[in-house]
C-alpha cells in the first residue's frame, strides 16, 4: 500500500529567507560595510606621523603625472630637490598663504567659509568649477592621492587632512607643502622651481619673484611665472601688494637680493615671523579661466619699481583665481 507523502514544512520555517531575500541582504550589507570600510582603512593609513622626522620620497601625484606621460609617450622626466623651510626666502611662505590659504595659521585643515562659497557657485554653475581647498587639503592630495575630481577623493582628501592637521605642526606642513607643490610640468618642490624659472636658490627668491612663483599655483602647468599672461600678472602684483601694506617687504633686502652676483652668499633675511597680522584677512573672488589675454612682461632681470607706501593700499584685498 503506497505511503502518503509528508508535507514538506521546511520553506515555512520562520526567519528563513528565499535564495533571492538573502542575496539582497548580502548586498544591501556589503553595500553599507563597503565606505566603512574603505574611510576607516583611511583613519590609519597611510602613516602620517613618520612626516614628522622624515622627509617624503616620491608622491603619488608625482607619479600620477609619470604614468600620464608614459601614456602620452611623452620623454619627460621629475626635477625635484628638498630644500629645508629655513632654506627658503621668507617671502615664499608669504605670498603663497596670501595666494592659497590666508587662513591657513588659524584654521584647523578646512576653511568653512570658502567651502561654503565654492558650494554655492558651483551650485549655481551645476559642475564643479571652484574648490575651496586649504593647504594642508592640497598637501593631503599631493602626497597620497590624484588630481582627478571625485566625491570620493574630496572625503578620502578630508580625513587624510583631519590627520595631517592633528599630527604635524604649521610649520611642517608648510614645509612639505613648498616641496611638493607642482610648479610646471615635471617641476616639483620651490628649489626646483626656483632653479627653473630663476635660476637662482629658493633662499634667494625676491618678494616679486615670490609672488609670481605663487601666482601660477591654481593652474602651474597652464601658467608660467615668467610669461605674459595677464592674469597671472594681476595675481602676483596683487599677492605683491598684499605683502607690502601687511609690512612683509624688506626693500633694501629685496633689492639686494635681486642685483645679488651669482656665487655669492645671500644676506640673511629680514627679521620677522611667517605669521599673519591679527585681524588681517584676504578674499578670494574667482575670475574667468578663460581670462589669461598675453601681454608682454619686462625681463625677469630688470629693475622693479619699489612698492608704495603701506597707507596708500586700500583695505580690502582679493586675489583673482580660477581655482576649481
Amino acid at each position: 500500500m503506497p505511503q502518503p507523502r509528508r508535507r514538506d514544512t521546511s520553506r515555512r520555517k520562520p526567519g528563513k529567507r528565499t535564495g533571492a531575500g538573502a542575496f539582497f541582504g548580502k548586498l544591501i550589507l556589503a553595500l553599507v560595510l563597503a565606505p566603512v570600510l574603505y574611510f576607516g582603512f583611511y583613519l590609519i593609513y597611510p602613516n602620517v606621523s613618520a612626516l614628522r622626522e622624515r622627509n617624503p620620497g616620491k608622491t603619488a601625484f608625482m607619479r600620477y603625472r609619470e604614468r600620464e606621460w608614459e601614456r602620452e609617450g611623452a620623454d619627460r622626466k621629475l626635477v625635484h630637490t628638498w630644500v629645508p623651510i629655513e632654506k627658503v626666502s621668507p617671502y615664499v611662505a608669504k605670498a603663497v598663504i596670501i595666494s592659497e590659504d590666508d587662513k591657513f595659521w588659524s584654521h584647523e585643515g578646512f576653511d568653512i567659509e570658502a567651502l561654503e562659497d565654492a558650494a554655492r557657485k558651483n551650485l549655481e554653475r551645476r559642475e564643479f568649477a571652484f574648490g575651496a581647498s586649504t593647504i594642508s587639503q592640497q598637501l593631503a592630495k599631493n602626497l597620497y592621492l590624484t588630481p582627478r575630481k571625485s566625491i570620493l577623493r574630496k572625503v578620502t582628501e578630508a580625513i587624510i587632512t583631519w590627520r595631517l592637521e592633528r599630527t604635524l605642526s604649521k610649520r611642517r606642513i608648510l614645509e612639505l607643502y613648498l616641496n611638493v607643490a607642482e610648479w610646471g610640468e615635471g617641476i616639483f618642490g620651490i628649489e626646483a622651481a626656483a632653479r627653473h624659472y630663476y635660476n637662482k636658490s629658493a633662499a634667494s627668491l625676491t618678494a616679486r619673484q615670490a609672488a609670481r612663483l605663487a601666482a601660477v599655483l591654481p593652474n602651474p602647468r597652464r601658467w608660467n611665472p615668467t610669461g605674459g599672461s595677464r592674469l597671472v600678472e594681476r595675481r602676483a602684483n596683487r599677492i605683491y601688494t598684499i605683502m607690502a601694506r601687511r609690512g612683509q617687504i624688506d626693500r633694501e633686502y629685496d633689492n639686494i637680493m635681486r642685483d645679488r652676483p651669482k656665487g655669492t652668499t645671500p644676506a640673511p633675511a629680514p627679521a620677522d615671523s611667517l605669521t599673519p597680522a591679527p585681524g588681517d584677512s584676504v578674499g578670494i573672488p574667482p575670475v574667468s579661466p578663460s581670462d589669461t589675454t598675453s601681454i608682454s612682461q619686462p625681463d625677469s632681470g630688470a629693475a622693479l619699481p619699489s612698492p608704495p607706501a603701506p597707507r596708500e593700499f586700500p583695505e580690502a584685498d582679493s586675489i583673482p583665481s580660477s581655482v576649481p
